[in-house]
């Protein structure tokens, strides 16, 4: 049995990668707010795959969610072998009108709880041999947009904490890594670029079969960070 733990997965990237790591034969913790979707994507999962999957009802962006996900993990499966830190945030305004709520909102989410999730379940991915940290940053990880101060500030300190807890504890046997997609087919990313044209747009799906198949490189090869550019854009740009 394999066990793989994806946060914001009620909806978007998370609950496409949930999809996918139980195709690939993964048991899942999901967890998100929303307990009904949270409860429908479980139950797809069965149906679609004969994999379980259990569900953390949390807000991300509140410091305990870590220790509820991780007590809600031991009782159900004790034991961790892909944590995905998808769960986040975007917001889009002028920089003058951000506020500190704002900023404590973003930061929190796309930031501070991936740190200390991932801090909470290094014991059961130092047992997975190798265990998988896998970070869905964006490519506002290292470049910035107007109106986006704050989400861009979230997603460079989430690359940042990517690069650093890689260096510290891949010589444990777990690999981390950056996913960057570009502008993704989500509610998040249609309420803050609705100047995109849908039809361009990068599925879930597509960014999902990025992380399964980073996870079944299990070889000599890594990569550390993966960028998914829109087929529109140009390249290397």
């Amino acid at each position: 049995m394999r066990v793989a733990l994806v946060t914001g997965a009620s909806r978007g990237i998370g609950r496409a990668i949930a999809l996918d790591l139980a195709s690939r034969g993964f048991d899942l913790l999901v967890a998100a707010r929303g307990e009904s979707a949270l409860r429908e994507l479980g139950r797809e999962i069965g149906q679609r795959t004969g994999r379980t999957a259990h569900i953390a009802v949390v807000d991300m962006g509140h410091l305990e969610s870590a220790d509820v996900i991780l007590s809600i993990l031991k009782e159900r499966y004790d034991r961790l072998d892909v944590l995905v830190n998808n769960a986040g945030i975007a917001l889009s305004k002028p920089f003058g009108e951000y506020c500190a709520a704002d900023w404590e909102r973003t930061m929190n989410i796309n930031a501070r709880a991936p740190f200390f999730l991932t801090q909470k379940c290094l014991p059961q991915l130092l047992e997975a041999k190798p265990g998988y940290v896998i970070n869905i940053c964006s490519v506002v990880s290292k470049k910035g947009y107007p109106e986006q101060s704050v989400y861009s500030a979230s997603k460079h300190a989430l690359l940042g904490l990517t690069k650093s807890i890689a260096k510290e504890i891949s010589a444990f046997g777990i690999r981390v890594h950056a996913v960057l997609p570009g502008a993704v087919d989500t509610d998040m990313v249609r309420g803050v670029r609705p100047d995109i044209d849908a039809g361009e747009l990068i599925s879930p799906s597509e960014v999902a079969s990025v992380v399964g198949a980073l996870i079944e490189m299990g070889g000599n090869a890594v990569i550390d960070e993966v960028e998914i550019r829109r087929k529109s854009k140009p390249p290397w740009a």
